[in-house]
């Protein structure tokens, strides 16, 4: 016969903090939920002083100088005998290594202009902005040069990567590359490694559950009964007894963006709108809150903005304002975050977003799947190279906040389509889990990412009885 563990109601404290005791109804043991360590390393993407009269050239220069001695010592590691030398020094008759940023020319890639041209055909309103006529070019601070040759995987590059080509020049004057190196993965922190020999420890684990999507809003998909299902699990109320204990061992939920399907109605002029007006447009908010601060009683929750959210458009959004959330900012559980959120937890390195970079670079390019990206963000350094030529990013001017100086041992992107994951080995020892978190209101669940293995449980919710 199975038993059940039910939970009490989590109680709070006098300064609002979670009890971490609970008691089994039934023969009174107690529960605790797992304890960690939590650090945000949001600094480096809160923008303190906003200014929006640079001009973008400074962003792609900084990136440039900061990832070109990386890209220049792994070129030199894998062409030992091939010099590396500027656009502008390149000689006609030597193999030689050339280092800067590339540049995707697309035909299909949407303009401004296009709202003014008769025939724009396929050009508005498509999935993917890629075909096979596509020109690469690299560009350095000097001049700019075309790329060639069965060594280009075009598909597969997009605008903004700092990338090493090994080749020579053409009679047409474009370089010829015979092959290609990106900066590699960053140096990784050290984590401390689950080991069954490590007695008088507890061996239980440690999870970090990641979400996104549930989309509130007009016309929205999401099943509100399957989001009660997900807030009884995270209170440990629903499910058997292993259920229940593997609840109890979530540190924290991470909501990667997508809280509501639209934030348009938000803007309307509220001094022109009817009461029935403004009580509809501030339902889906309304229930975004009640949802949160109903989740922050049982477990501490990170919420990142997402692209359909009311925060600036521009990469990197930041946190929401506690206006639009009352009741979950009364909770000292709640941690507002930015969108990329960086984190640490008992010692595990966290990076993500909500997904506009993966779906950007998907747009622009022939990747298939989610975690490719992620992948290859990891070998190129950089978690937004699209940006700003294709996703609108903040002008800066002397840094680059969105380039790897660190390889994080867990890497995720929200609002994705569907669910994904592996886990990635770098040259060094380095270790990353990539995840794709799909939109809740798409696939109804949760990532469970296990911080002392990095192993990964999806939690799904279903409502039917089939």
């Amino acid at each position: 016969m199975e038993t059940s563990v039910n939970f009490d109601e989590f109680v709070r404290t006098d300064t609002g903090e979670i009890s971490n005791l609970q008691l089994d109804k039934d023969n009174g043991t107690a529960i605790q939920r797992k304890e960690s360590s939590y650090v945000n390393h949001d600094g480096r993407f809160k923008i303190q002083k906003r200014d929006y009269e640079r001009q973008f050239a400074q962003l792609y220069f900084s990136r440039l100088v900061k990832l070109r001695p990386h890209v220049v010592k792994a070129a030199t590691a894998a062409w030992p005998n091939v010099p590396c030398v500027r656009v502008l020094d390149v000689p006609e008759d030597k193999e030689v290594c050339i280092v800067g940023t590339l540049y995707k020319e697309m035909s299909l890639k949407p303009s401004i202009l296009d709202e003014y041209t008769k025939d724009v055909g396929a050009q508005l309103g498509g999935n993917r902005f890629t075909q096979a006529g596509d020109v690469l070019v690299l560009e350095d601070e000097g001049g700019r040069v075309s790329l060639v040759g069965d060594a280009l995987d075009v598909g597969t590059m997009v605008t903004g990567v700092i990338v090493a080509v090994k080749g020579t020049v053409s009679e047409e004057g474009d370089f010829r590359v015979v092959d290609v190196c990106y900066a590699g993965h960053a140096p990784q922190q050290s984590r401390a490694i689950s080991s069954s020999a490590d007695d008088g420890q507890d061996k239980s684990p440690a999870y970090v559950a990641l979400m996104s999507g549930f989309s509130f809003g007009m016309d929205s998909e999401t099943d509100m009964l399957k989001v009660e299902m997900m807030l009884d699990y995270c209170a440990g109320i629903l499910g058997s007894e292993p259920e229940q204990k593997q609840a109890s061992n979530i540190v924290r939920v991470v909501f990667a963006g997508g809280i509501l399907k639209g934030s348009s109605s938000l803007s309307q002029p509220t001094s022109y709108a009817s009461v029935r007006e403004q009580a509809t447009a501030l339902e889906p908010i309304q229930e975004a809150d009640a949802l949160l601060a109903n989740l922050c009683e049982t477990v501490d929750v990170d919420v990142m903005p997402g692209v359909t959210d009311p925060v600036n458009y521009s990469l990197p959004q930041q946190p929401l304002h506690r206006c639009l959330l009352p009741r979950a900012c009364s909770v000292s559980s709640l941690v507002r975050c930015t969108n990329p959120h960086a984190f640490e937890i008992d010692g595990v390195q966290f990076l993500g977003t909500s997904g506009q970079n993966v779906d950007d670079v998907m747009r622009y390019s022939t990747y298939e799947s989610p975690t490719d990206i992620l992948q290859n963000m990891l070998s190129w350094r950089h978690i937004i190279p699209t940006a700003p030529d294709s996703l609108a990013t903040y002008p800066y001017s002397d840094e680059d906040p969105f380039i790897l100086e660190e390889t994080p041992h867990v890497l995720f992107a929200g609002g994705q389509t569907a669910y994904g994951t592996t886990k990635v080995q770098g040259p060094d020892g380095q270790v990353t889990r990539v995840v794709s978190v799909p939109e809740f209101s798409r696939q109804p669940m949760m990532v469970l990412v296990n911080i002392h293995t990095l192993d990964v449980h999806p939690v799904y919710f279903d409502t039917s009885l089939e």
